[in-house]
């Protein structure tokens, strides 16, 4: 039996949901990312690439939408990674400054969702095999990219943007058989709704943004 086919084997069952071992540990290491980013720590960024992993791995052949989301959080992941250690950590703590997006900013990630989101979905109906559920998954796909850019330019708006994905995806997990992927983003949303007032009290100090990010 391969790594994978270990991963993706039963590891228990609760609730009548059958658990996987590779959906149970991405998950697990993906709380980890985010709280590391509720703190703000660079750290983040290599342990959301090691969950992206792990996940895609889960998602592969199933969930098309939620498997290339993986694919987006490892590329992202490297992206955030070289943004943070690159950006001077001003923050009175030591660690990465962060800020509310400007309004051009956020019109643009706004745009940039819809577009990319009618052009994904549009994708997956002209090619049915890469996804049973086009629209949902080409939301998930998107609204990923923007949250994770949003994280990686220091940006408040990050924890808005992954509230925004987690309402199409608890639901489209559980109804797809990955039932721990669906009960850790209950814990997802109280750990956003943490991080959220922690980054928004932060952003109103005088800190500055972090170097080469606009103001």
């Amino acid at each position: 039996m391969s790594v994978l086919d270990s991963l993706n084997s039963e590891a228990f069952t609760a609730f009548g949901q059958h658990i996987l071992w590779s959906d149970m540990i991405g998950n697990t290491f993906g709380l980890a990312a985010l709280a590391l980013g509720w703190k703000r720590s660079v750290w983040t960024w290599p342990v959301q690439f090691a969950a992206g992993l792990i996940l895609f791995g889960a998602f592969a052949g199933h969930l098309t939408g939620s498997a290339g989301k993986q694919v987006v959080v490892m590329a992202v992941a490297v992206m955030g990674w070289i943004a943070w250690t690159r950006g001077k950590k001003e923050a009175q703590d030591g660690s990465i400054a962060v800020r509310f997006a400007t309004w051009k900013e956020r019109g643009l990630m706004v745009a940039a969702g819809a577009a990319g989101t009618v052009a994904v979905a549009l994708l997956f109906k002209a090619y049915p095999s890469l996804s049973w559920d086009p629209w949902p998954d080409a939301y998930i796909f998107v609204g990923t990219i923007v949250a994770m850019y949003a994280q990686a330019r220091g940006m408040v708006e990050f924890w808005f943007a992954w509230l925004l994905v987690d309402l199409v995806g608890v639901p489209l997990n559980f109804a797809n058989g990955y039932a721990f992927s669906g009960f850790v983003y209950v814990i997802y949303g109280a750990l956003v709704l943490w991080g959220m007032r922690d980054w928004w009290l932060r952003s109103r100090s005088a800190a500055p943004a972090l170097e080469g990010a606009p103001a």
